[in-house]
């Protein structure tokens, strides 16, 4: 496996927080939160790709790499494959990591936990979750994983839902906005249209299980929740306030 090409998909139109992507967060955008995390990571050159000239400047005025992509993509993994060519013309990168914008609280280290499951050759695509906290079961906004344990701190996805699910008592598992795909893999994927469950559920990922596709993730002790809401948005602000006065 070559060394990865970390793409972060971000736009402007979100449809529960739009302009997200610009939105402060300790005085800086978030996406430049997001863009620094994947850097930390160490895993291969990182990029973004966006439907936003005002999020392309923004990128680039901090020194990062950028594509502009069409805006009428159905996720963000459909707007890394317009943006592959640009980033990666020579095919250099077998495996592309899309770390998804609204994430500026994932822990670098998930980043290189993410691409384990790719060891395993018949695995496609490679995820993150965690046990869910109190309370996310029912949160239409926390995707779940429903999978099978294959081995200690990892499962093969069978389904993700915004759904309280699965019946029963157990652990519930909450995703985390990252995939490592192979390169083939997201070809195939980018080929495909949305799915009916993808378009029900409003989750990418259902398109590559509806087609067969093998996603594997790996279970992480605490979820980085992502920045779905003003709730959320709100939320990663007041944390970043008492980081900074816990450092004073």
């Amino acid at each position: 496996m070559s060394r990865p090409l970390v793409v972060i998909p971000a736009r402007m139109g979100s449809s529960r927080l739009p302009g997200k992507a610009l939105a402060p967060i300790a005085g800086r955008p978030m996406i430049l939160h997001v863009l620094e995390k994947a850097l930390a990571a160490a895993i291969g050159p990182v990029a973004v790709a966006t439907d936003s000239d005002e999020i392309a400047r923004v990128i680039s005025a901090a020194g990062g790499r950028v594509a502009v992509t069409r805006d009428d993509h159905a996720c963000g993994s459909d707007r890394i494959g317009e943006a592959l060519p640009t980033l990666d013309p020579e095919g250099a990168h077998d495996v592309i990591v899309n770390l998804q914008g609204d994430q500026p609280d994932i822990d670098p280290a998930a980043l290189a936990a993410a691409l384990e499951p790719l060891a395993e050759p018949s695995v496609d695509i490679a995820t993150l979750a965690a046990p869910a906290a109190a309370g996310e079961r029912d949160d239409s906004n926390v995707v779940k994983l429903i999978g099978a344990e294959i081995a200690p701190r990892r499962m093969r996805a069978l389904y993700f839902t915004r759904a309280p699910a699965p019946h029963g008592e157990g652990p519930d598992y909450h995703h985390i906005g990252v995939y490592a795909f192979r390169r083939a893999a997201l070809a195939r994927f980018i080929a495909l249209p949305p799915s009916p469950l993808e378009l029900r559920e409003r989750l990418e990922q259902l398109r590559a299980l509806e087609a067969g596709m093998r996603i594997d993730a790996m279970i992480l002790d605490k979820a980085a929740r992502g920045v779905d809401t003003s709730a959320d948005l709100q939320r990663l602000r007041e944390a970043q306030d008492k980081d900074e006065r816990s450092r004073r």
